[in-house]
């Protein structure tokens, strides 16, 4: 049911998945030092019930920050900041206050309108992203490779959320296994996200507010973070045991690999390549196994696998 959720969000472009303030607590405490004296965007946040600007307006002279902005779609409920009169897009700035002492108060944020829609695609909102340095935010769904691919054309350091298949991606799985980005903190979580009260498909309610519940949710960012990968611990044995670990027929880019179909199948004593599930990225420890590259339904004896990334034990 989840995957479904997912898959009808893309479909519907029902983009409204709020992320909740105990998930971005949870994730944003390993990366403090990173925010003194920085310009935070969050590009895909309608302010009113955004947890994104929440945690850093009431956060801002905590981590330091320099300003923080954040980007409302036009069509977004502007009640918190508007008599919601006008449909025209805005920004918000927030540069702390004079004093500097006293709880940030809305007072304080300065309201900038936009003159397109307020998509992170126009040239206003990729002047924002050009000004900013770091980028945190829960991107659409439907739209979640062409915004990543954003922020890396633009060089841009970045947390965001997404569900974990997005790291196998056709544009997005190079960057992985290069380790150019990388899985956050947290990973293969199932987070409540709040949606519209519109939208007909959900997985609770509480007080009246809707809530769709997604497993395997996780972060991808470039920022690095104290969590070493621990080294899988292997058990099994190739030598003596070949028959259960078959070679594929032929894969694409010459690798002579034998085939892994449980990660607990991993065997300590061998060193050449093996394709693996692609679960194995989400806690890969590049010190233990090198990255090969992938391969999309690799055969064995013509028949067709799930697609495996190809490792190397170090």
């Amino acid at each position: 049911m989840a995957n479904q959720r997912l898959t009808a969000a893309r479909n519907n472009k029902n983009d409204e998945f709020y992320t909740s303030l105990k998930d971005i607590e949870n994730e944003l405490k390993h990366y403090g030092t990173y925010f003194e004296d920085k310009i935070v965007l969050c590009n895909c946040d309608d302010p009113s019930v955004s947890n994104f600007f929440h945690y850093f307006f009431h956060n801002f002279d905590r981590l330091k920050l320099k300003k923080l902005i954040a980007v409302c779609y036009k069509n977004q409920n502007l009640t918190m900041f508007s008599d919601n009169k006008s449909q025209q897009a805005i920004y918000l700035v927030y540069e702390g206050n004079e004093e500097n002492k006293r709880m940030p108060n809305i007072e304080d944020i300065e309201i900038k309108f936009l003159k397109g829609n307020g998509d992170f695609r126009t040239p206003e909102c990729v002047d924002l992203l050009k000004q900013s340095d770091i980028i945190c935010t829960n991107p659409p769904f439907s739209l979640w490779q062409e915004y990543f691919l954003q922020l890396i054309k633009y060089g841009k350091s970045f947390l965001i959320i997404g569900d974990t298949n997005k790291m196998f991606l056709k544009k997005v799985f190079p960057y992985i296994i290069n380790r150019t980005v990388w899985i956050g903190w947290n990973s293969n979580m199932v987070c409540d996200f709040q949606i519209p009260d519109d939208y007909k498909s959900y997985s609770k309610m509480e007080n009246g507010i809707k809530y769709a519940t997604l497993p395997a949710i996780c972060w991808f960012t470039n920022l690095s973070h104290n969590k070493s990968n621990k080294d899988l611990i292997l058990t099994k044995k190739y030598y003596g045991n070949e028959k259960d670990y078959p070679n594929y027929d032929l894969l694409q880019n010459g690798h002579d690999a034998i085939n892994v179909d449980k990660l607990a199948d991993i065997p300590k004593d061998y060193y050449g390549p093996m394709g693996v599930p692609q679960t194995f990225l989400i806690n890969w420890n590049p010190e233990q196994f090198e990255a090969l590259g992938s391969h999309d339904k690799p055969e064995i004896n013509g028949k067709s696998k799930f697609t495996r990334v190809l490792i190397r034990r170090k």
